[in-house]
């Protein structure tokens, strides 16, 4: 028997009973997105079903057959087999099935493994050497165990905690395996449905997008979520656990006016470029009635226009509500949230350079920007400017139209211009001093000076400007590599 290659789903462990409600769902709870992540995987799905089974759940099952490649069969109709069709599985074969349908005898003929799931108590089937589990969602736990047990210590178990979206984005571009990588790892997903402490039995490291999890921010206190605040309580209680990234490295990067003063240490850096790299120019504000903004921007090296940002960087609503202004007057009514930082605003011809540090490799993707202000000066056809509100995730203001989004394919910089050994060196060290494995930061190039300045700095990004065949490898070595060294401490 080698690893887990195939998944074959008993119907009465996808279907629901027969409900009155025609737009009531055929499919337990979680079943799809089960199937999904087996899918993504690549790991192979059958579905059996008995004959005669009504056409409505039978339809539905089919439905979910031209999403996931799935092959059907039916187990009590000798004309159809499995294993003609799945004899080129070199592996082993899990056989799901509920444990209120009887087990047909001619599963014995096979060397499958299979697993009962106990739908509303009783007892379980009648099959020899049947493993059980309560819920569909322990059933990528359970192909991690088998797994592991089949490969070995060779193998590194990874538990991830992000939000579905996110989850679903790295997934599809097959970073999140349930079978093992070349380089070792399996993926499997903490799940708020099953005990956190049954989960990482399972885990060797813990992969989490905490930024996903927080409720709230408040005079420094944040607020996860319950899942979040348990496995941040067992990080607390068993400070051994190996995690990618530990919690406390997180912090600053929640936080502009942390993360601007950090930047501030890049003057240690000794380069040989002729180009300086360095934070934007900033100030903070607790209020912007009481700011005496003339003396304020003098004292901080800042001129008009500005960009104001809330301190909060991540993590809540309204964390990237944002603002242009051109005036000093244009602090008044101004809905960016507080306590906020009035940051320099960088012409930089439109172009933006997003870097990613995955591990000890660093990658480069080039985006349109917002335009220089003289630019979105036009958008006033001659008036008096007015602030430029705007959510960063969801749009940035153009010349054009202030309203729709400035990101492109096609940015009008190329990477020529930027002084590729200088930001790695930067790169570099903010890695060192962060102390963490995978983050990206944004640069731009000022006109005139070609200061190199860093505007943003955020945790597991994406990275999804990086080719697919590049990224993911890279992905999976610095999860391994943060993994071993940890091993040799």
């Amino acid at each position: 028997m080698g690893v887990v290659r195939g998944v074959i789903f008993d119907e009465s462990a996808l279907l629901t009973e027969a409900a009155d409600d025609e737009d009531a769902s055929l499919l337990l709870p979680g079943a799809e997105s089960i199937l999904r992540m087996i899918f993504l995987s690549k790991i192979r799905i059958g579905i059996s079903y008995t004959v005669g089974l009504p056409e409505p759940e039978v339809g539905h099952l089919k439905r979910m057959g031209s999403l996931y490649s799935i092959d059907f069969f039916s187990l009590n109709d000798p004309t159809c087999e499995v294993m003609p069709t799945w004899g080129d599985i070199d592996g082993s074969i899990v056989y799901l099935v509920s444990n209120k349908k009887k087990v047909l005898p001619k599963l014995s003929n096979y060397s499958w493994v299979v697993v009962s799931l106990n739908l509303g108590g009783g007892t379980s089937c009648d099959f020899p050497n049947t493993l059980l589990i309560e819920k569909l969602e322990e059933l990528p736990l359970t192909i991690c165990h088998l797994n592991k047990r089949l490969i070995g210590h060779n193998v590194v178990t990874v538990g991830y905690k992000m939000k579905p979206s996110r989850v679903e984005d790295f997934a599809k571009r097959g970073a999140l395996p349930l079978c093992a990588t070349q380089n070792g790892l399996m993926f499997m997903p903490l799940v708020s449905d099953l005990p956190l402490s049954s989960q990482l039995k399972e885990v060797d490291i813990v992969l989490h997008k905490a930024t996903d999890e927080i409720l709230s921010i408040k005079d420094e206190n944040i607020n996860f979520t319950q899942s979040m605040r348990e496995l941040q309580k067992y990080f607390e209680h068993n400070q051994d656990c190996c995690v990618l990234d530990p919690l406390i490295n997180i912090y600053p990067l929640l936080d502009r006016l942390e993360m601007q003063k950090i930047l501030l240490g890049l003057v240690e850096l000794k380069t040989e470029s002729s180009y300086m790299i360095r934070g934007a120019y900033f100030l903070k504000v607790d209020n912007f009635d009481s700011l005496n903004f003339v003396t304020g921007l003098g004292k901080a090296n800042l001129s008009l226009p500005c960009i104001v940002k809330p301190k909060v960087a991540c993590g809540v609503g309204d964390a990237h509500k944002m603002a242009i202004i051109f005036r000093a007057d244009d602090l008044k009514n101004l809905s960016v949230p507080l306590p906020a930082i009035i940051q320099e605003y960088v012409d930089h011809s439109s172009t933006l350079y997003k870097f990613y540090v995955l591990g000890e490799k660093i990658f480069c993707a080039v985006k349109k920007s917002i335009p220089n202000a003289n630019i979105l000066m036009k958008s006033f056809d001659g008036c008096d400017p007015k602030p430029l509100e705007f959510d960063s995730l969801k749009s940035l203001p153009t010349a054009d139209n202030i309203h729709n989004s400035a990101v492109s394919d096609h940015p009008t910089g190329t990477n020529e211009s930027i002084d590729l050994k200088l930001v790695t060196d930067a790169a570099n060290w903010l890695r060192k001093r962060l102390q963490l494995t995978i983050f990206g930061f944004d640069v731009v190039i000022q006109e005139g000076t070609h200061d190199h300045v860093i505007v943003d700095v955020n945790y597991l990004p994406s990275f999804k400007e990086v080719p697919d065949d590049i990224a993911i490898p890279a992905f999976w070595e610095a999860i391994r590599s943060k993994f071993d060294s940890r091993m040799l401490k």
